[in-house]
């Protein structure tokens, strides 16, 4: 038998191929095997997206809140990106609802923190309080002496 989980963890692409030959070798039980390793290596994958893009709208939110005299469209930018990717993620794969993102939320909040305080080479003392209206809904733009 295979060890399946080693092989999806590293390369799914070679993991398929060993699936196939699982099959063409008549050998069910080790094909089925493989496959169940894939669909959680996947999922894994999947779910790591869904947070790093989360992690990084709330790292330039905080950022906004944190550094107002640094704003720049580039933030804006990224916001917007990070926002889009969310829902991309959420339209593909159905099981990401609003409710597994709020389930992910504080995790996330705090790697946001970790994120932001790297960028800005300084600790967020009082980190703002991210609601969902902050991450998905409110408008990000610059002030009329802002570039």
């Amino acid at each position: 038998m295979r060890d399946w989980e080693r092989l999806a963890m590293t390369d799914h692409y070679h993991t398929a191929v060993a699936i196939r030959e699982a099959l063409k070798e008549g050998d069910m039980n080790d094909a089925t095997a493989g496959i169940e390793e894939l669909i959680d290596a996947l999922s894994r994958s999947e779910e790591r997206a869904l947070e790093s893009h989360l992690i990084r709208l709330m790292q330039h939110i905080i950022k906004w809140h944190v550094q107002p005299e640094r704003r720049s469209r580039s933030w804006i930018a990224t916001i917007r990106e990070a926002r889009k990717r969310v829902r991309q993620l959420q339209t593909r794969y159905p099981r990401f609802t609003d409710e597994r993102i709020l389930e992910l939320w504080d995790d996330c909040f705090d790697s946001g923190i970790n994120e932001a305080e790297k960028d800005m080479n300084q600790e967020v003392v009082s980190p703002p309080i991210m609601t969902w209206h902050d991450a998905f809904e409110a408008e990000y733009r610059l002030g009329e002496n802002e570039s």
